[in-house]
Formats: structure tokens, C-alpha cells, sequence
């Protein structure tokens, strides 16, 4: 899962505030072009336009993209979809902060006063309220266009498992019409000036309403392994093993280890860096920085797959880091998948839903197949032995 990394063409996207956005499009123009050769190889430059990323001749993934059919544009709505729950009602936004009622709730059973209570960037408002952070211990509270409950605090002042221990609170105080997708534990460290969030973010997530695609792999026996944030995403739902990694470097080693170990089955891994380092900052050179270090990382990756073995690179939503907003954009995102025992050079063509994504899987793993979505597995595998 390559977080953020929208293809653009959303055909709603246009009622989400997003007409326009292009993630990689607009991303490989505003830099003077990608240069992402393994990528191309596969088929990348098959799916969309991409500015330095041509079409392969003879792509060695099929290729195509996915259409979200879900009422929303995070991340738990995006990976949800993707493994069959499509949400209809989208999780609650606050653009005016959260009510007094649950701020004061917060206080009371915290300890703690709060500060911020806005939508906010998070690099940005830690550093406007760091003096009274410092001063009051507040815990900074603020949130974004996305259904997120965010609690920053500098690591010197709120312990980290003290930390932790409020967003669990508000993860049970934000139920019913307060039904948050996220609480997100935003530790930093630093001084005023030059403040740093650290890599031990973590995410407090409602848990799946009901069995995913995750949960029907385990009943047929299959294990599933977590690598990055996806344990906190499904709230450890359909999960066997789980691996928190520290970056994008961290998660490619993390996943190569595992496909060179003797563990099977479903590993599930998020690449995040795309998105919160880059994309939220509309941080175009860096994010096409990270892209290419992905690319780089891509001939390693393929080595590491065994004969039967099946690699899957999508997205989650788009971050479009070259329009004036520093959230999520509504877009389709890219499908390529390869397997040496695979077909080659398959045009998917534009999925209706990324669950057609989870209900594969399960048919290429023998498990039952989720109502949502239609899988594609008979267009990928080969005839005969």
C-alpha cells in the first residue's frame, strides 16, 4: 500500500473538494517528470499519464485502477473498501474544532487541560502553541478535513505511554454521532523552532463493523501479517502478526525479511511516508524523492518473491501534494500485480471498487469471497500447470 499515491480521475471528485487532483500526474509535472523505470517496467506508465514514465511496450504486471465507492477519502475508508466493508455514511468531520462537551469530557478524565481544538497541520500548530504547551502542559488537540481526533504532545512533558493512554480514553468517549475514524497519538520532540514528530505515532481506530476479507483468509487458515500501520487501521481485526516499522526504508526491509523467511500467507503492509511526510506538507520534491527511492527498492523486492508468490501495488487515496489543500484527495489509485506465475501485460481496465481488490485475494487464497466487490483473479492466472 503506497499511502497516498493517487492516479487521479476520481469521477466525484469534484463533491469532495478535489476537481483536479492528480496525485502522480500532477506530482510528475510540477517536478519536470518522474523518473521511476522500475515502476514503468511494470506497467505504471499503462495505467495514467505520468510525466517521465512511459507506457510499457510489454508490462511485466497487469495493470489497471480502482474507482472508491466508499462516502469518504481516508485511510481507514480506503483500506476498508479494499478488503470488502463499503462504507455508505462518512465518518464526521469537525471544521470548527470538537464541541466544548467533549473537550471538557477529555479534560476531566485526562488530567489534563487542552489547547488548539482546530483544524490545523500538525508541524504547524505544535509550534504555534509549543510556549503554552511547554508552560501549562496541554495536551494539543486539533484535527484536519479527515475524521481524526489528533493529540500532539512533546515527549519531555506527557510521557509516551501517558500519551498513548489519553487517545485510548478518547477512543471510547468518540461513539454514536461522534464516531471519529481516528485518534492518533502525535508525539515530538525538539526545541521551540525546530520541533520534530517522532516516528512513534500511533493510530487509535474504530474497528471494522463487521468480518472483513482479512477475517475470511484466517477462517481458510491463511495467516495475516501487518507491517506499518495496518494493524491499527483493521484495531488488530483478521490479524495474526504484526510488525510497526519506522519509515518507508524500515517497511521495505521489514517486507523483503519476511518473504525470505518460512512465514506464508497475506503480508499487508502500509507505506506511509508518501503521504504524511510529503503529501500533507505539499512537499512535491520530496515526495518525488521518496517515489524514487521506492522505484529503486522495486528489483530487490521482485528477487524476494518466490515462484507462486503474488505482489499487489495500490493505494489508499491521494494527497496531491501540488494543490493548494494539505489533505486527502478523492481519486482512483493504481493496481499493478505481478507474479511469476502469473499473466503479464493484463489490462485490468478501471475497477468500480477497491474491494475488488480483497475479493481476489481470497480467490487466489481458496477462501469464501466477500459480498462486496468482484474479483479478477480469473483474468491473471494462467491456464494449465
Amino acid at each position: 500500500m503506497l499511502d497516498s499515491v493517487g492516479i487521479g480521475d476520481a469521477p466525484d471528485a469534484g463533491e469532495f473538494g478535489d476537481a483536479g487532483s492528480d496525485t502522480l500526474g500532477n506530482l510528475a509535472r510540477a517536478v519536470g517528470g518522474l523518473t521511476l523505470p522500475d515502476l514503468a517496467a511494470l506497467g505504471l506508465g499503462n495505467i495514467h499519464r505520468i510525466d517521465g514514465v512511459p507506457p510499457a511496450s510489454e508490462p511485466l504486471a497487469s495493470f489497471g485502477r480502482m474507482t472508491e465507492q466508499a462516502a469518504g477519502k481516508d485511510t481507514l475508508t480506503g483500506h476498508w473498501e479494499m478488503m470488502g466493508i463499503i462504507r455508505e455514511r462518512p465518518f464526521p468531520t469537525y471544521p470548527d474544532g470538537f464541541p466544548d462537551e467533549l473537550i471538557e469530557r477529555f479534560e476531566r478524565e485526562t488530567g489534563r487541560p487542552v489547547i488548539g481544538n482546530r483544524p490545523a497541520s500538525g508541524t504547524v500548530i505544535i509550534e504555534e502553541l509549543i510556549d503554552e504547551h511547554l508552560e501549562t502542559g496541554a495536551l494539543i488537540v486539533y484535527t484536519s478535513a479527515d475524521s481524526v481526533f489528533q493529540v500532539a504532545a512533546h515527549t519531555d512533558i506527557v510521557p509516551l505511554d501517558e500519551l498513548y493512554e489519553d487517545c485510548r480514553i478518547a477512543r471510547e468517549m468518540l461513539t454514536g454521532e461522534h464516531e471519529v475514524a481516528r485518534v492518533i497519538a502525535r508525539p515530538f520532540v525538539g526545541e521551540p523552532g525546530s520541533l520534530r514528530r517522532t516516528d512513534e505515532r500511533r493510530d487509535f481506530a474504530l474497528p471494522p463493523p463487521e468480518p472483513t476479507a482479512l477475517n475470511l483468509l484466517q477462517d481458510a487458515g491463511v495467516t495475516v501479517t501487518a507491517v506499518g500501520k495496518i494493524d491499527d487501521i483493521f484495531s488488530g481485526c483478521g490479524i495474526d502478526y504484526v510488525t510497526h516499522t519506522h519509515d518507508n526504508a524500515d517497511g521495505c526491509r521489514t517486507i523483503v525479511n519476511l518473504l525470505r523467511s518460512d512465514r506464508e500467507g497475506l503480508i499487508f503492509a502500509n507505506l506511509n511516508d508518501f503521504d504524511t511526510k510529503f503529501g500533507h506538507r505539499n512537499n512535491c520534491e520530496g515526495y518525488a524523492q521518496a517515489l524514487m527511492e521506492f522505484d529503486a527498492f522495486v528489483p530487490e523486492l521482485l528477487d524476494a518473491l518466490g515462484r507462486r508468490d503474488v505482489l499487489v501495488l495500490t493505494a489508499d487515496h491521494g494527497t496531491d501534494p501540488t494543490t493548494e489543500s494539505t489533505d486527502h484527495s478523492r481519486e482512483r489509485v493504481p493496481l499493478l500485480v505481478y507474479g511469476r506465475a502469473l499473466r503479464s501485460g493484463v489490462d485490468l481496465g478501471t475497477r468500480e471498487t477497491y474491494a475488488d481488490l480483497g475479493a481476489t485475494i481470497c480467490e487466489l487464497y481458496g477462501a469464501a469471497v466477500p459480498d462486496a466487490g468482484e474479483s479478477f483473479a480469473a483474468e491473471i492466472v494462467r491456464e494449465g500447470p
